[in-house]
């Protein structure tokens, strides 16, 4: 039998006489998480973590002029806890990133506009660019995903969507950063699209005034997911492995 398929998840089996097209059955790995306003049940066989836009452009201290700390780099820390706790309970991590053409032809005024208010031609978070770079502080695991993306939604004009399917994933766990901007556009359009969605609290930040970071957080609980924060997933992955 030969596999046909992208991932192991999402393949066929095909032999001289038949092709089976019958996928794997995944053993589901629930671990309960803390979270407001009841815990949330999350299946780590079918979920991904969605990482947006922890750039350089965004999170490094060199482009914030006054030296203040930026409050984009707040989520790093607990990235920096949770992503391996992730990876080593096998779930997928997934950075999606600005990454535009230098010559800028696939971004339409209202996406440039945020970026050159003055009408400049100047290429900014061109792919393969120091700014458009992971902050280093956040290397990425040799088979984490990476996903470039160019609009304020990781969904739009982009594999992303292929990519979640193919993994056979159903929930994601969002992370990054601006959190009411690209975090927040990019989760909901994936409640649009039938995916459970968990953004994770204290992963994302934003420069936004601390207004912006309560709406969004009131609407994705209201309506659109479930927040919780990144020591309770841990605490959940570790008391599922404990208990095997």
């Amino acid at each position: 039998m030969v596999a046909i398929g992208p991932t192991a998840a999402n393949s066929w089996q095909s032999d001289d006489t038949r092709i089976d097209l019958t996928r794997p059955r995944l053993a589901a790995r629930p671990v309960r998480v803390a979270a407001t306003p009841k815990d949330v049940v999350i299946d780590l066989a079918a979920a991904a973590m969605v990482v947006i836009d922890m750039q350089n452009r965004f999170c490094h201290q060199a482009l914030w002029p006054d030296g203040s700390v930026r409050p984009t780099r707040a989520a790093i820390a607990p990235l920096q806890r949770l992503l391996p706790v992730l990876r080593g309970a096998a779930v997928p991590v997934v950075w999606v990133n600005w990454g535009n053409r230098a010559d800028r032809m696939n971004l339409p005024p209202n996406v440039i506009r945020p970026f050159a208010p003055d009408g400049s031609r100047d290429a900014f978070l061109a792919a393969g660019s120091w700014e458009a770079e992971i902050d280093r502080a956040l290397a990425p695991a040799a088979d984490d995903i990476h996903v470039d993306k160019y609009r304020i939604s990781g969904f739009v004009d982009t594999p992303l969507d292929s990519i979640l399917r193919n993994l056979r994933v159903s929930t994601l766990l969002f992370a990054g950063v601006n959190l009411d901007q690209c975090v927040y556009a990019t989760l909901l359009d994936a409640a649009g699209l039938g995916y459970d969605c968990v953004l994770v609290e204290d992963c994302a930040a934003t420069a936004s005034p601390d207004y912006c970071t309560q709406a969004t957080l009131y609407n994705v609980r209201r309506g659109f997911g479930f927040v919780v924060r990144a020591d309770d997933i841990i605490a959940g992955c570790n008391g599922a492995a404990g208990a095997r």
